[in-house]
């Protein structure tokens, strides 16, 4: 069933680290989501794993002082969506992790895992590119904090040590505030699958003039590895909102993004949903800004 050939437990932070150093080839297991399935299927035979499960400081998610949002690795999906920080302030982060799987993954699945392993259809991914989230990750070397942005290498592959741990997501207050969201996951069943493609949308709208300021558009499903769809925003910028906006926004989102082809969906096909989700999102989110 499990081929595991060693099993550790971490009480803290450090301790963590010291073991994956320790046992070189290990992998952390916090919910177990992921890994007990590639493990059951043999694609992690006689590997090595250290729980850090019982690690108090990678739970919940915290406003300090500065407003800035931290996150821990540790927090599952379900905490997360219920979160009254996160659903004062940051919503669409919620929306879009209440998507994954089911119940019972999302009481166990964890925030850290979801965007440890690589996945260009992880439901987190898109919507912390778009806040451009920061990633605090310890080694038994100490601290260092990365950018979402330059931390996924490839499909499955992330810009983690075997020594290092991802501990907080971190949401500084100026990649919020003053911005609405939404996320559209498009998927061949309602519940229960992995995205198809995916979009989060974070925008910024003047009141008065109606004008968008800043636009941030994210796909998963779209490339190699999440894609913030940079030339489309910069198109957008400083146009009104409505018709024009919205149709603009659907064709520069698909000159920019590049999928492939799959068994689930057609190369051909996911440009023509890309262009469609992205508009959806857009408008979802400028009437939330609204009221």
């Amino acid at each position: 069933m499990y081929d595991i050939t060693g099993y550790y437990e971490a009480n803290t932070i450090d301790e963590a680290a010291a073991l994956l150093a320790e046992h070189p080839g290990a992998r952390i297991i916090c919910g177990g989501s992921d890994v007990l399935i590639k493990t059951r299927e043999g694609k992690m035979a006689g590997c090595e794993l250290v729980s850090i499960r019982k690690i108090p400081e990678l739970y919940g998610v915290v406003l300090t002082e500065d407003k800035d949002i931290r996150i821990g690795a540790a927090t599952t999906f379900s905490h997360i969506t219920g979160d009254p920080v996160i659903q004062k302030y940051i919503p669409v982060l919620g929306e879009a992790v209440d998507q994954v799987g089911g119940p019972q993954v999302r009481n166990i699945g964890t925030i850290g895992g979801n965007l440890c392993n690589g996945a260009v259809s992880a439901d987190s991914a898109p919507t912390a590119c778009s806040l451009e989230v920061l990633l605090e990750i310890a080694s038994p070397r100490g601290m260092r904090t990365a950018s979402i942005q330059d931390f996924y290498l490839g499909p499955g592959r992330v810009d983690l040590k075997q020594d290092e741990i991802l501990t907080h997501i971190v949401v500084p207050r100026s990649h919020y505030e003053g911005y609405s969201g939404y996320y559209i996951k498009y998927s061949m069943r309602n519940a229960m699958d992995i995205a198809t493609l995916s979009c989060s949308v974070l925008c910024r709208v003047e009141p008065m003039t109606r004008v968008l300021e800043d636009v941030k558009i994210t796909f998963g499903v779209a490339a190699p590895v999440p894609l913030r769809c940079r030339a489309a925003e910069e198109k957008l910028k400083g146009r009104v909102v409505g018709e024009d906006l919205y149709q603009l926004a659907e064709d520069a989102v698909r000159e920019e993004i590049n999928p492939r082809d799959s068994w689930r969906a057609s190369k051909k096909f996911r440009l023509q949903i890309g262009g469609e989700i992205a508009r959806r999102a857009l408008e979802k989110a400028v009437k939330r800004q609204e009221g």
